[in-house]
């Protein structure tokens, strides 16, 4: 059973990317695995599950690489602010602008409300408590600080992904993202 779910997930995915959610045909990509609409069913329910299971999946992934980047630098406010640079710049890469920050939300519904951004909004929260206990950050609810900065990174790379022109407008949501995420700080961090 798992191994047909992974079959599903994988095709999907590769269909998503390529065709978008609208078009891949679901008979073409049970086909090309050797399962049946069934199994689909049986996986995922329908069509928008399997969707929901490919943005998590790729969703999960992004999380993982700005979290790679953050654990590169010398601080945790640098981190913090490099993991949301790193989620904004994600979307120029093609399978993450069509699955995650243009199908996703177009067929998912808000992207605040998905699962895979819940987590990532309680991991900036307990950075945003710990970077508060250090005097990093200025004392001011967590949450709401949490909520701001996981929204603007979210809503950057939104209108990154369905810009006529995202290279262009890539510098522009960094510039207002850091701009805005350092109103946060109590001290710049050093």
């Amino acid at each position: 059973m798992e191994e047909n779910r992974r079959k599903i997930l994988s095709a999907a995915r590769k269909a998503f990317a390529d065709k978008g959610f609208a078009a891949a045909s679901m008979d073409e990509l049970t086909a090309d695995v050797g399962l049946t609409r069934g199994a689909l069913y049986h996986n995922f329910g329908d069509k928008k599950g399997l969707l929901a299971a490919v943005v998590a999946q790729v969703d999960g992934e992004m999380a993982r690489r700005a979290h790679e980047v953050g654990a590169r630098q010398k601080n945790d406010w640098d981190a913090l602010l490099a993991e949301g640079v790193a989620y904004i710049e994600m979307a120029l890469d093609p399978e993450v602008q069509r699955i995650v920050l243009l199908d996703g939300p177009a067929f998912l519904g808000d992207p605040s409300r998905w699962p895979s951004q819940s987590a990532c909004l309680e991991e900036t929260k307990r950075a945003i408590v710990h970077l508060i206990s250090e005097g990093i950050v200025k004392p001011i609810d967590a949450d709401a600080a949490a909520r701001l900065l996981s929204g603007a990174a979210l809503n950057a790379a939104l209108w990154v992904a369905a810009s006529d022109e995202p290279k262009a407008v890539l510098p522009k949501a960094i510039k207002a993202f850091q701009c805005m995420a350092n109103g946060f700080l109590e001290k710049r961090a050093g």
